[in-house]
């Protein structure tokens, strides 16, 4: 018996240290979770990638767009890349650079900010300054969100980068960084001038972004009435979902005599966001009853489904020569997808993770992907990352839990 001990206790010396001198090469193996496992994070929708458009809900409005918030995944299209006029629709562009130089210290909400000449002289919307008088900048931005004020738009372009023209600059800058290609401003208010187009799909990208990195600016865009100047100015929002929409978080009107009427309106409810824009709608009572329309239809169709947190435990796999000899596989990120509400049961889910994976392994690390999958594309990805440490096992550790193991098994 005890010889036999013994053989067996030079096969576990033998195999540890072959194990140990000797790593095996990582395989891949692919584990298939049934479809009442959930997603894990979507995979941010192309806004540039080609779309059937449509226009079965038969809107009157030249063009129109609806997309959800965080993902950008274009949900109705119609005309959606057609150069038109935005009038005042341009301010959201404005905004986002007013609050760029917010977040980057340039500017504070309490700088007070003076009216020349040239913006006192500004026509359409406005709340009326005087040349030289002063506002600040949390004043200017409530009478530019909720008023449309001209005025105030180009009080701030000027007070940002020292003239209209270099903010216009900015603008068309910024415009091309988030691949607005149907693009050219002109001005930074909207007033009919040649050559200032957009379209629809660029207003819902601009306004995506400003919604998405600056959702304190819904603070103003969501508005309804209030005033300025010691009640001087009195202001009601020019967006009139904000009252009558349940869940509407602005955005902004335009509209001039040749730019017709205009609109991107987003709202939420739920865990979903949407942005609906109107182009060249004829009248102000189409471009809020279609806009409505198209929000409907969003949130009638299609829901957002979390489907993780950041975190989240998915799977222990097996570690080799480590000090532990597992770890937990968690999500990177927490995470979500859109998803037509009667296909959610129809998604097709595979976890890729490395095989035989060995020490030393650091906490974040990727050990791997989960695809999901709907009506035969790619709607989800994910990468999968250690959850802790795990150092390499050095041969006196190694050595030691062989001796151990060694008098165990002789005392057995």
């Amino acid at each position: 018996m005890r010889i036999f001990k013994l053989i067996i206790s030079l096969l576990l010396v033998f195999s540890l240290y072959t194990y140990f001198l000797f790593p095996c090469l990582a395989q891949d193996s692919v584990y298939v979770w049934s479809s009442g496992q959930e997603p894990l994070e979507e995979v941010e929708s192309d806004l540039n990638s080609s779309i059937q458009e449509n226009n079965s809900l038969n809107l009157e409005s030249t063009s129109a767009i609806l997309i959800e918030q965080s993902t950008g995944q274009i949900l109705y299209a119609h005309n959606i890349h057609e150069q038109l006029r935005p009038a005042s629709v341009t301010k959201v562009m404005s905004i986002l650079l007013i609050m760029e130089a917010l977040d980057s210290g340039k500017i504070n909400l309490t700088d007070q900010v003076p009216c020349s000449e040239n913006a006192a002289s500004m026509g359409g919307s406005q709340i009326w300054l005087d040349p030289r008088e002063t506002l600040s900048v949390d004043e200017m931005l409530k009478a530019i969100c909720v008023n449309s004020a001209n005025d105030c738009v180009v009080a701030m372009a000027e007070f940002i980068a020292g003239s209209e023209d270099a903010f216009v600059q900015m603008m068309n800058d910024k415009a091309k960084e988030l691949g607005m290609n149907d693009t050219c401003f002109k001005n930074c208010h909207g007033l009919d001038e040649d050559g200032h187009v957009t379209s629809s799909y660029d207003i819902s990208v601009m306004s995506r972004e400003l919604l998405n990195k600056y959702p304190e600016v819904t603070k103003y865009t969501t508005i309804w009435m209030d005033s300025l100047r010691n009640g001087k100015s009195q202001l009601s929002n020019t967006n009139k979902l904000i009252k009558n929409y349940k869940g509407a978080t602005g955005l902004k009107t335009g509209s001039t005599s040749l730019a017709l009427y205009n609109l991107s309106a987003s709202a939420t409810r739920d865990d979903l966001s949407l942005i609906a824009v109107i182009m060249k709608a004829p009248s102000t009572k189409v471009r809020f009853a279609e806009a409505q329309k198209l929000l409907d239809y969003g949130f009638g169709k299609f829901a957002f489904k979390s489907f993780g947190n950041k975190g989240d435990s998915i799977k222990t796999i097996t570690v080799f020569k480590g000090v532990k000899s597992q770890v937990d596989v968690v999500l990177e990120n927490s995470s979500g997808a859109i998803i037509e509400k009667n296909k959610s049961s129809q998604v097709t889910q595979s976890i890729n993770l490395c095989d035989n994976i060995s020490a030393p392994i650091s906490a974040g690390q990727k050990l791997g992907e989960a695809t999901f999958s709907l009506d035969g594309s790619v709607i989800a990805s994910v990468n999968l990352v250690a959850k802790s440490d795990v150092p390499k096992l050095n041969l006196f550790t190694m050595s030691k839990r062989v001796v151990y193991s060694w008098v165990d098994l002789l005392r057995s």
